[in-house]
């Protein structure tokens, strides 16, 4: 049961207005969003931005305080647990059983997603080809090194081949290498035709999407294709300054009303022509007693598309 839009390309996640108050904090702004059959949705922004509370709306556990949506053509208002049985979801805190074996954990929650009998030990064996985890069948959850932990959270949490996957945060903790292993496998799920809604704080995760939402203070503030986003936000040139004191170059830019920003060790700085401020930057550095080691122009990331709209926001 999936919604189909204007054009007949089917829609497998429809929130128009929804909105999430606890009290008088507003958590989630009567935000609106499509996410189409088989992409990568990305929905990013930084710690308490609302993203968990909003994906927690669409998996059908927790009500929204307002505005309507549906998930996979279920209602979220009204249909909260036919939603649970077509989705799958890993949320930040996944409870795999460290006292059970990768095996065991596997069987729990085949029952927990009431895989038939007789597809069990197919989705097993996918599950363990899937994380890689054939020969630590046997060993305790607890034993595993992280990345293979997230790994056969995934796997358990997609036992019963959804078409639709919700991820919270799902590399949150683990190393750059095993993200990027995290994110090959989410890519070949799509490519299968699996809708993947995922939310993440890391900006550089942002290229691996198909289209984003960036949601800042319960609010979206923006929309499109990584690539959209920035032709969209970002016309104007991004230095990269490397300097000796990147905070004190940080304070002195700011004091100077230069919008800048520490990437790291170095500074991005976002300019109206790249020529004119080469020279202000590397004056006003100089005389603040921060030695400036290059600058050079480089292409805006979704890290600086975010700090510009949100400084404007």
């Amino acid at each position: 049961m999936i919604d189909n839009d204007m054009n007949g390309n089917s829609i497998a996640v429809q929130v128009n207005d929804l909105r999430r108050t606890f009290g008088d904090f507003v958590a989630v702004d009567n935000i609106s969003l499509s996410v189409r059959r088989g992409e990568i949705f990305g929905f990013l922004g930084p710690n308490g931005a609302g993203k968990s509370t909003t994906i927690r709306m669409l998996c059908g556990l927790l009500m929204p305080t307002g505005g309507t949506g549906t998930v996979g053509g279920f209602d979220i208002n009204k249909e909260s647990e036919l939603i649970k049985k077509v989705i799958g979801y890993m949320s930040q805190k996944f409870s795999l059983y460290d006292n059970l074996t990768v095996e065991e954990n596997i069987n729990f929650f085949g029952g927990v997603y009431n895989v038939p009998k007789e597809k069990k030990i197919e989705r097993k064996e996918w599950v363990l080809n899937m994380a890689g985890l054939k020969e630590e069948r046997h060993a305790l959850t607890r034993t595993l090194p992280a990345g293979f932990k997230q790994r056969l959270a995934l796997g358990c949490a997609i036992l019963h081949d959804p078409h639709i996957i919700f991820l919270d945060e799902p590399t949150s903790g683990v190393d750059p290498i095993s993200r990027r292993n995290f994110w090959n496998l989410i890519n070949g799920m799509s490519q299968a035709g699996t809708t993947v809604f995922v939310t993440t704080h890391y900006m550089d995760e942002a290229d691996y999407c198909d289209r984003l939402a960036l949601i800042y203070r319960g609010k979206i503030v923006a929309e499109g294709t990584p690539t959209d986003l920035r032709r969209k936000h970002m016309t104007r040139d991004v230095l990269e300054v490397n300097v000796d004191k990147v905070v004190e170059a940080f304070n002195t830019l700011t004091f100077h009303k230069i919008e800048a920003a520490i990437f790291g060790s170095t500074l991005h700085v976002v300019v109206d022509d790249e020529e004119t401020f080469r020279e202000r930057i590397s004056s006003v550095l100089a005389e603040s007693g921060v030695a400036v080691k290059g600058i050079e122009k480089i292409p805006p990331s979704l890290e600086d598309v975010f700090v510009t709209l949100i400084e404007v926001s």
